[in-house]
């Protein structure tokens, strides 16, 4: 058995190791049995994304779970965050999402809060992984009697959904407001619209309508071309687009024009400095961040601090720091003040409020930050050697390098989550940073493809 857990909890595709009914069982035993208390009742949290294999996991995780003597609650299809929410407010021993949030619907991941509604950290979820690998399981089982339960919780959305309102000022209202949601047929497809209507907006929603396999098809954060047409169509205030699991978001402006995440975090921080709510005058973001980014911060006069690619290398960073906002240009944000995780539906009340507070549309709030000019491309790979020991791909990256100089930079990174290398370039011009990413990207495929 390989090793389970990447970056974002354990993640593949559905029915191939390690996305098979087998390891979900082992997962749900070695997380019952790492969160297990003497004298107390104890109870997981399962939510999960409309993927279709999310039926045949969620239930090999429930045997796992009561087999251990501990409760299982189903909270049925709701975003991440908002099992990060209910495991913390409903004292839970900790919640169990599955999901694989951005990726095609055959695949599908497991990811793990705590109690208090973190992500694990690194070492618990190895201490998961080495009970599984030992599988000693004879030695801890509980007698018939004390096996777990399995129930179903019918309030869940609307519980999230009121914390979610209490995110908002409240002295501002969506009334009169024209909103459009694309939900990419994922978990925020009922959250996200009645949060919106309940707050007052006139919304229209796209990619409500899943059916197990149209999650994120064409559609979501990664494909916001068709909100922005339909934003322009119904001449909307503001677009929003999510991910499968509700953990992200990319907004569209009333013009039409696509906002990456980095230019969402530089927007919602210039307003929290502003309004002296900035902790530490401090932003997190990653080595994946846009330079226009540091750029708007340091004219700001906001410091920032880099991480590696990940939200919960962020969140890190954020709790060691005290910095109260961070994030990714994927638009995975995350505001301490409200929320223990990302969260798409959040960043988005942030965005609006924003707008209301200034009494401008979000295209001239945008003028914050510009963007530099960059090219993304993700290469299959069949191997992960480290980038530096591939001579010819080292030489290919510090010939583009040296030819940027100042005016851009080189990111070649493996994705944590997929098979794949993801070639980033930064540069002056549209056309040059697509040329230099392009020759960067041919080497990669000839060499580890």
């Amino acid at each position: 058995m390989g090793k389970l857990f990447g970056t974002d909890g354990v993640r593949g595709v559905a029915n191939e190791y390690p996305m098979t009914a087998e390891v979900a069982f082992s997962i749900g035993r070695a997380t019952a049995h790492m969160f297990k208390r003497k004298g107390h009742n104890p109870k997981i949290l399962i939510g999960k994304d409309t993927r279709l294999s999310g039926y045949m996991i969620e239930n090999a995780l429930v045997s796992g779970i009561c087999s251990m003597g501990v409760n299982a609650i189903l909270v049925g299809v709701i975003p991440t965050p908002g099992i990060a929410y209910l495991t913390s407010s409903m004292r839970a021993d900790a919640g169990i999402v599955i999901s694989a949030s951005h990726n095609p619907f055959q695949d599908n991941g497991i990811k793990i809060f705590s109690g208090n509604g973190y992500k694990l950290p690194d070492e618990k979820e190895a201490a998961i992984e080495e009970m599984i690998l030992e599988n000693e399981w004879d030695k801890v089982l509980p007698p018939p009697a004390e096996l777990g339960k399995a129930f179903r919780m019918d309030d869940a959305r609307g519980r999230y959904v009121v914390f979610l309102k209490h995110t908002f000022p409240r002295e501002y209202s969506l009334e009169g407001s024209k909103i459009v949601l694309d939900c990419g047929n994922g978990a925020t497809y009922r959250v996200a619209p009645e949060t919106f209507s309940e707050l007052g907006a006139c919304v229209t929603t796209l990619f409500d309508e899943p059916d197990g396999k149209n999650i994120n098809f064409k559609c979501g954060s990664q494909y916001p071309e068709t909100l922005a047409a339909e934003v322009l169509t119904q001449g909307a205030d503001v677009g929003f687009a999510f991910d499968g699991d509700g953990d992200r978001l990319i907004a569209v402006d009333e013009k039409g024009d696509i906002l990456t995440g980095d230019q969402v975090i530089a927007v919602c921080a210039k307003i929290m400095k502003e309004e002296d709510t900035l902790d530490n005058n401090l932003v997190v973001r990653t080595v994946m961040s846009n330079i226009g980014l540091s750029v708007a911060l340091e004219k700001l006069g906001i410091d920032s601090v880099m991480t590696k690619v990940g939200d919960r290398y962020v969140l890190e960073e954020m709790q060691a720091r005290g910095s109260c906002i961070g994030g990714e240009d994927s638009g995975h944000i995350i505001f301490l003040h409200h929320h223990t995780t990302g969260d798409g539906i959040i960043t988005a009340l942030q965005v609006i409020a924003a707008m209301k507070k200034r009494g401008e549309p979000l295209s001239e709030l945008a003028k914050v930050m510009d963007v530099f000019p960059q090219s993304l491309i993700n290469v299959d790979t069949k191997s992960r050697p480290e980038i530096s020991t591939v001579p010819e791909l080292a030489a290919v990256i510090k010939v583009v390098e040296q030819k940027l100089g100042t005016k851009g930079r080189v990111l070649v990174r493996y994705s944590g989550t997929q098979n794949m290398c993801r070639v980033m370039v930064e540069g002056p011009t549209p056309e040059e940073t697509l040329e230099y990413c392009k020759q960067i990207a041919e080497i990669v495929k000839e060499k580890l493809g």
